[in-house]
């Protein structure tokens, strides 16, 4: 089965990794056609396995390896064309939207975490599909009060997001 690993805070805040080095740990793990998506922690792959289990293989393989405590969230082919398929928002090249893949449930914790939060111009938030998008003006997503709640320790094991952009660029590795 085809799957994406999505990783959680690589090359950012001194967890700095070359996609190749942590795609050889994917193949060392066992995992087959492998291959990665921008440097941002997106590893397609192929197993046999079942995505829980994965998770726990690859996670212990890319903290063992890199010596930082991993996170990721492994998504399914058909999982994975739901975060592109799922878009609440209408593209504005003004504007980022994210999506946020994550533990199950995660979608309403964060929904609650922004509504919490101040907004700034354009900023929305809506759950489509149990799927978590945030729209931002481009520019704001470090400034919107929202994006420093995503740094939260307490949830550092509960999601990673990405830019749909990617989702897109994700989808096209996965389908080639």
């Amino acid at each position: 089965m085809k799957y994406c690993a999505f990783l959680r805070g690589v090359n950012v805040k001194g967890t700095n990794m070359k996609m190749a080095d942590v795609c050889q740990v994917f193949q060392q793990a066992g995992m087959q056609e492998v291959g990665s998506v921008l440097a941002s922690g997106n590893i397609v792959f192929s197993s046999e396995k079942k995505a829980e289990d994965l998770k726990g293989i690859l996670e212990k393989a890319m903290s063992d390896h890199f010596s930082y405590e991993a996170f990721l969230f492994i998504k399914s082919l058909e999982e994975t064309e739901l975060f592109w398929k799922n878009i609440p928002f209408e593209k504005n090249e003004n504007l980022h939207i994210y999506a946020f893949v994550g533990n199950t449930g995660v979608e309403s914790v964060l929904m609650e975490e922004f509504e919490k939060a101040s907004k700034t111009e354009n900023e929305k938030a809506e759950i489509s599909g149990e799927i978590f998008y945030w729209q931002v003006l481009k520019g704001n997503t470090l400034d919107s009060s929202f994006g420093k709640v995503l740094g939260k320790k307490s949830l550092k094991d509960q999601f990673t997001s990405r830019n749909i952009s990617t989702f897109e660029k994700v989808l096209k590795k996965m389908n080639s």
